[in-house]
């Protein structure tokens, strides 16, 4: 499971700041924030040499909503790396994607 830090937004504080002796004062704002970790699942596809790249790249614009270009370069790095990550977010969004690779005949599996 991958993780990726995230900052939220705690407080905004406004700050007064003097300038030249007290007689300009400039009010701005400073943003308080958190960083926090958030654990994310992935979807990540293998190679295999049953599929073809049309089948793979339609599938991954069809099931993972890729643009073309990203379902077309993810095929290509399935292809010469064996494996490639596809998609990451939460494990309810993930699974029924997952289902539908799997479906459509593709090897993949959620880590």
């Amino acid at each position: 499971m991958g993780s990726r830090k995230i900052c939220i937004l705690v407080k905004v504080i406004p700050v007064i700041k003097k300038f030249a002796m007290g007689t300009k004062e400039k009010i701005s704002e400073e943003l308080l924030l958190k960083e926090e970790t958030v654990k994310q699942n992935e979807i990540v596809l293998f190679n295999d040499e049953v599929n073809t790249f049309d089948h793979v790249i339609n599938t991954l614009v069809d099931v993972c909503d890729h643009t073309h270009e990203q379902a077309e370069q993810c095929s290509l790095i399935v292809h010469y790396n064996g494996k490639c990550t596809v998609k990451t977010g939460d494990y309810k969004d993930l699974e029924p994607r997952c289902s539908k690779l799997l479906q459509a005949g593709l090897s993949a599996e959620i880590v």
